[in-house]
């Protein structure tokens, strides 16, 4: 290996960590902060001991850390147990195992509960953040789609999803959590969406 490949490697490791480091400082800035309106880059950077000009190369703007935020905590969340939620044979297995997922997501750091915060006020960032909660609506689509094959017309399996969708949204989650434990708003969340899907199945066949 030449000088010149070893002395990139080791740069490219040491911004690496650099990022991390402002990743980790800025999701405990969103847990500790009284007010998401005090998130800023200068905070992060204060916090991270960089300088602001480092996060600003690193990230390019606030919305572009609120995401490197998102997505660091969905990996650490373990999001990508999904996949095994939409390869199991039954889909209402599945749709349970997901909501468990997302209970499990919603309630295990409470920087995500600023993140949403942060969407209410800046339009970019909501649109980043619908952006990532759509992969959750189309993994509800196909899930809806198998358990009423060709039962229901499109329009009553998309109320169906529309339904879901709130259901397992961290809005949601967070309207539920205030005295009851996760497990317990994981369960009401269960009833809930197999009783929209169940009832919107039915009144797409009295209808036909």
């Amino acid at each position: 290996m030449s000088r010149r490949t070893y002395v990139s490697h080791v740069r490219s490791e040491a911004a690496a960590e650099k990022r991390d480091r402002v990743i980790q400082a800025a999701a405990q800035f969103l847990r500790d902060a009284e007010s998401i309106s005090a998130f800023s880059l200068d905070a992060v950077a204060k916090a991270a001991g960089v300088t602001r000009l480092t996060v600003y190369n690193q990230f390019g703007s606030r919305r572009g850390l609120l995401e490197a935020v998102f997505d660091d905590i969905a990996e650490r969340g373990r999001l990508a147990r999904l996949n095994d939620a939409m390869a199991m044979a039954d889909p209402w297995r599945g749709l349970d195992n997901l909501i468990e997922i997302f209970c499990d997501f919603w309630n295990g750091d409470p920087a995500i509960g600023r993140l949403h915060d942060a969407a209410a006020i800046d339009p970019e960032f909501a649109d980043a953040l619908l952006a990532r909660n759509m992969r959750r609506r189309q993994a509800l689509e196909e899930l809806v789609a198998r358990m009423t094959e060709d039962k229901v017309a499109r329009s009553a399996r998309r109320d169906a999803v529309d339904m879901v969708f709130s259901l397992t949204s961290c809005a949601m989650f967070r309207m539920l959590a205030p005295g009851r434990s996760a497990k317990a708003v994981c369960t009401l969340l269960k009833g809930a969406a197999r009783a929209a899907i169940e009832r919107t199945c039915e009144l797409s066949e009295k209808k036909a």
